[in-house]
């Protein structure tokens, strides 16, 4: 197809301003996030990977996966770890030339957003960095960002995410996100998700996603309870009026009967995979579930001739021990070690991405039901006629009803509980 007349209409009318201005020759499919989340809902019962992209090999493995699975995708990066105190390689500045350049060179034809996720603001003096950042992603490629004030309380999350909407592009993939990621604790009500979507809409702000706490961990999922579907899918149902579909949160260690059960059960769209895909590529032994599989002395399992090289592997141990770190710390070795990595041999490069290529292959095929969607999310931008496929509802809040005091005043009234304090960036 990236021969055919229709393709190149595609690649004509469904790349966004900024892709087109970066990229005028390329041959590579890169959309507004909100094109994958309508093939994803066009489908019905299925969500796709936001594929963390900690590295070049996780990049590479997982758009060779979704252009076999016939997959509309999303790779993406959080601001903790790709921003500018970066532990990754892959950042918010560089993110769509590699995935670019990968589709250019593998022939990929399938549409990918470029994410920027967990744009976190923690504090309302982080709005003004935040209003120079935003458009600095926007002008390096970025199709679609979740603005992340889920650390403040209620009423500084909505209006931080109105005052930063000016930021971003109107045809932009958007994600705003309730109950900071931590587990059972704090968990997401109906009632604090909907005044935040309310509130939005009432600023004709229509999110394509909202990330909930709903039980769900960053990293490796190890106690068991996992993500918290009939909540979710409560949740959902309560903002179904104003378009939001759900961003999954913490899929890495779930079991495939829960995810399931959150395609079929949930209107969840997106489903972020992150420590997972590393672990996979680096060659370690991991359960059916995604969670890495340690010792008797809590030491990751390596399985000799798979990802990384045994000696490369053994250095890279001895730096994790140098520095005091093990388990969720390991992800700090990405930037150490990218370029090491990438000098291996090409057996060994090869062996690491076709291991993240045939994990994500099953997860999206035989998990999340998301095979077939790229050509649905093709056949959007082609009846839009745009790169832009606007927002899935219209205002119905009264403006009047949610100015500044307004807002402040209902956010008091709101029984949440937002859990312990603590770092939960990822």
């Amino acid at each position: 197809m990236s021969n055919s007349a229709e393709y190149e209409k595609l690649l004509e009318i469904g790349r966004p301003p900024n892709i087109k201005k970066l990229f005028p020759n390329s041959h590579a499919l890169l959309v507004s996030g909100k094109v994958i989340d309508r093939a994803l809902i066009a489908k019905g019962g299925a969500m796709t990977i936001a594929a963390n992209a900690r590295s070049t090999f996780v990049v590479r493995g997982t758009l060779q996966a979704a252009q076999r699975a016939n997959s509309a995708i999303i790779i993406e990066i959080a601001r903790s770890e790709g921003g500018t105190n970066a532990y990754c390689p892959v950042s918010l500045w560089n993110m769509a030339t590699v995935v670019d350049s990968i589709c250019n060179e593998h022939g990929i034809t399938i549409p990918v957003a470029i994410h920027a996720d967990h744009f976190g603001i923690k504090k309302e003096s982080d709005l003004d960095l935040a209003k120079v950042e935003i458009p600095s992603i926007f002008d390096a490629g970025i199709t679609s960002i979740a603005v992340d004030a889920s650390h403040m309380l209620d009423d500084k999350n909505l209006l931080a995410n109105i005052e930063l909407n000016s930021c971003i592009p109107a045809w932009a993939g958007l994600e705003t996100e309730v109950g900071e990621i931590k587990g059972t604790e704090g968990l997401s009500t109906v009632d604090d998700a909907s005044f935040l979507i309310k509130g939005l809409n009432a600023y004709d702000i229509c999110p394509d996603w909202i990330a909930l706490n709903n039980g769900s961990i960053h990293g490796l999922e190890a106690s068991g309870q996992g993500i918290q579907i009939e909540l979710t899918g409560e949740i959902h149902r309560a903002l179904a009026p104003y378009g939001t579909s759900g961003a999954q949160h913490g899929t890495s260690g779930n079991s495939s009967k829960r995810l399931r059960a959150i395609c079929k059960e949930t209107a969840t769209t997106k489903a972020n995979v992150a420590t997972a895909l590393q672990m996979v590529s680096w060659g370690l032994e991991v359960n059916d579930d995604g969670n890495a599989i340690s010792d008797k002395n809590g030491r990751f399992i390596k399985i000799k001739g798979e990802g990384v090289g045994e000696d490369m592997w053994t250095s890279m141990v001895a730096y994790a021990d140098e520095q005091g770190w093990n388990g969720g710390d390991y992800k700090k070795l990405n930037l150490p070690f990218e370029n090491s990595l990438c000098g291996q041999s090409k057996e060994i490069r090869d062996r690491m991405c076709k291991r993240v290529e045939d994990f994500v292959y099953n997860m999206l095929v035989n998990v999340f039901s998301a095979d077939g969607t790229a050509d649905l999310a093709k056949k959007a931008i082609l009846d839009a006629g745009s790169y832009d496929l606007g927002p899935k509802a219209t205002r119905i809040e009264d403006p009047a009803d949610w100015t500044k005091d307004k807002i402040i005043a209902r956010a008091a009234e709101l029984d949440t509980d937002k859990g312990p304090e603590g770092d939960f960036d990822d």
